[in-house]
């Protein structure tokens, strides 16, 4: 038998894979997400002996410049992702999954299996949008009619079936915390079929939707505040991870926060690092900004008269533990889970947690941050706050007594009762309930809508994002009505075309609408519904300027001062693409690593060809394993590259003497369509003379 890398509580079962057909329907079965998140269910076992059937013909591809086949991937390990884009579980595994890409760039594939659960999630050119938003760079398959998802016998997003370098189906898991389950599998593997020479880095061919994607001033807004009192609009740039401000009349550019680095940094407006923004809401004040900061977890607080940005909750990680959803604490302790939209009301920041399906409420004079409205199970029950369910809240909007809120995955529109400290349900009756019918009550259909508003009237208005639609919806009456919108596209006037808007917000008779896929903020009229785009008198000052990478890339420069031996290398061609360092310091016969200093290595991002991970130029580890490997992403081009490194070692029998080696590595390396799979470094450290 095969030998098989166990990895802990979710194991791995070899050849776990169901694939005679299914009696199950594909939509039975929801997300992967909680208890599931670190525990799966092995379906059956093949010891290791199926081979993954040829992928369906006819299906369409993204990513790639035609249709892979088995026999292509012959020699790689193969991971399909079964995914639809709309689920949160699916969102926080992208991460993960671009970790194990970037650690086995040329001895892994991964193939997302898009499998979708809405009826627009299973157009290609939604999803086409979508992996350009998720900067997804892997091919891409549209399984709109579940043909893999049978074949595998897949019963839940999302699900990954890891397949040999033969072919031959390994294993399943399915939920969140990929990378730990699937790490130690990938790794053994790849180390057992390399050692028969069966293992194949040819680089494999893309053609990444995101290279084609056309620069605009914004990119993939999701959410929009508009500020009647201060005479301002928020606009949350998410793919470009800032929030812009702008005049409310004229639409000229007040000033931009953050940097538009990925990160989480606290400092200026130009300093700050955010990391997918979504929501916003005003303080009391006027002055202070709060916002979702999706992608780092956290909530920040933009003080707009000062010019700077601090973390007011979360610690940057996701709570991927489903037994603390119902437990909170000190707001910058508690770990939080995906918090896509906020709303301030009486000193309460209140939060849309996608995560965990609930909201949560931070108060600001406590600075305490816990759970307020849901258990943190997946569905759409009413009743008392922490007893009622959730289904992916994605927008909240306030007003005395009472919040409002989108419940995406049910396509619901709900209400919480502050006074009565109960939930209720306004339109929308199931998790896999969804449409685009206007009417009263239970009729009442929306599809994955995600922002909500309210107008001067009363009344809720709603961007029913995968219906392309803004609809109109009396909470008292529970009557809901199409407003605008007909169909996904661009148009302008009295018969608009929207893009999954996102985000919607009202002020002065006016709505502004985050038309997410269109790049674009749109302006909607009341009085005569007439709609218009937003244009920017001065949109020179939403450049991405180059002078901030130069100054990154500057301040990334080697230190002229180095003191230790330069190691000039031969030079090099590589392929452009996901790559990685690979550092081999050998040591002399009989020394060995110091085990109590550790061992640095330092990548100097000062050239645009070969890009490092700021999580992974600057490495310290006790004794690490040689090689040592760094992910890098390589462009097309020539430049010099430099390491440098620290390695402490001592005689192995007389632990006591030790010595220092300071190493800098310099390598002229050209980066080509064709090369090296990989940037090989290797060096035989020499001990000092001794007298």
């Amino acid at each position: 038998m095969r030998r098989v890398v166990a990895v802990g509580v979710a194991v791995l079962a070899v050849g776990a894979l169901l694939l005679s057909a299914s009696a199950f329907m594909p939509f039975q079965s929801e997300f992967a997400g909680g208890e599931s998140a670190v525990t799966a269910t092995p379906m059956q076992s093949y010891a290791g002996k199926v081979r993954a059937p040829e992928f369906p013909v006819g299906l369409d591809w993204l990513n790639v410049p035609e249709p892979l086949s088995m026999a292509q991937l012959r020699g790689k390990a193969v991971l399909l992702d079964f995914w639809t884009y709309g689920c949160i579980n699916c969102i926080h595994v992208i991460p993960d999954l671009k970790r194990l890409e970037a650690e086995f760039p040329n001895e892994l594939v991964v193939i997302g299996v898009h499998s979708a659960k809405f009826a627009n999630e299973g157009e290609t050119e939604n999803i086409r949008f979508i992996v350009k938003r998720y900067g997804i760079e892997h091919p891409v398959i549209n399984d709109r009619n579940f043909i893999m998802w049978q074949t595998y016998g897949v019963r839940a997003w999302p699900t990954f079936m890891l397949i040999d370098p033969q072919g031959k189906v390994l294993g399943y898991y399915s939920g969140e915390g990929v990378y730990e389950a699937m790490q130690p599998a990938i790794a053994g593997m790849i180390a057992e079929f390399d050692a028969k020479g069966m293992i194949d880095r040819t680089p494999l061919p893309l053609t990444p939707e995101l290279e084609r994607r056309a620069p605009s001033v914004l990119a993939f807004p999701s959410k929009v505040l508009a500020d009647a009192r201060g005479g301002r609009l928020f606009i949350a740039d998410t793919s470009h991870n800032r929030v812009i401000v702008v005049d409310l009349q004229t639409y000229a550019v007040q000033a931009v926060i953050g940097s538009g680095r990925v990160g989480l940094r606290d400092g200026t407006f130009s300093e700050a690092a955010f990391n997918w923004v979504h929501g916003m809401s005003l303080g009391a004040d006027g002055e202070t900004l709060y916002i979702a900061d999706t992608g780092n977890h956290a909530v920040r607080a933009a003080d707009l008269r000062e010019g700077t940005v601090k973390t007011i909750a979360g610690t940057g990680q996701q709570n991927r533990n489903w037994r603390d959803r119902l437990r909170g604490g000190a707001a910058l302790e508690t770990p939080l889970n995906s918090p896509w939209d906020v709303h301030y009301q009486d000193g309460v920041v209140y939060i849309a947690m996608a995560g965990p399906h609930q909201l949560w409420a931070l108060d600001l004079a406590s600075g305490q941050v816990a759970p307020f409205v849901g258990s943190g199970r997946e569905g759409i029950v009413d009743g008392a706050l922490l007893e009622s369910e959730l289904a992916q809240p994605s927008g909240i909007i306030g007003a005395e007594g009472v919040l409002y809120f989108a419940d995406a995955e049910s396509s619901a529109i709900r209400k919480v009762d502050l006074k009565a400290g109960r939930v209720q349900t306004i339109v929308g009756t199931g998790l896999f309930d969804f449409g685009d019918v206007d009417g009263i009550g239970d009729v009442v259909r929306l599809q994955h809508a995600l922002g909500l508003t309210l107008g001067a009237d009363g009344k809720l208005y709603v961007a029913d994002t995968y219906n392309h639609k803004i609809k109109v919806i009396d909470p008292e009456r529970r009557e809901s009505r199409t407003l605008l919108g007909g169909g996904a596209g661009f148009r302008d006037g009295e018969s608009p075309q929207f893009w999954e808007p996102g985000g919607i917000s009202y002020a002065d008779g006016k709505l502004y609408v985050a038309d997410t896929n269109n790049d674009a903020i749109r302006v909607v009229d009341l009085a005569t519904l007439n709609v218009t785009t937003l244009a920017f008198p001065n949109p020179e000052q939403l450049a991405l300027a180059p002078t901030d990478e130069a100054a990154e890339a500057a301040a990334e420069t080697p230190p002229e001062d180095f003191f230790g031996t330069v190691v000039r290398l031969p030079a090099l061609t590589a392929a452009r693409g996901t790559s990685q360092i690979v550092l081999n310091i050998q040591l002399p016969e009989g020394y060995k690593q110091n085990d109590q200093a550790p061992f640095t290595l330092r990548f100097y991002n000062n050239t645009p060809i070969a890009r490092v991970a700021p999580a992974d130029n600057n490495l310290s580890l006790i004794t690490p394993p040689m090689p040592v490997r760094m992910p890098v992403t390589l462009s097309e081009g020539e430049a010099l590259i430099t390491l440098d490194a620290t390695v402490i070692y001592c005689k192995a029998v007389n632990e006591t003497l030790c010595f220092p080696a300071f190493l800098r590595f310099e390598l002229p390396l050209r980066v080509a369509a064709e090369g090296d799979s990989e940037i090989a470094i290797n060096y035989l450290l020499v001990p000092p003379k001794l007298d």
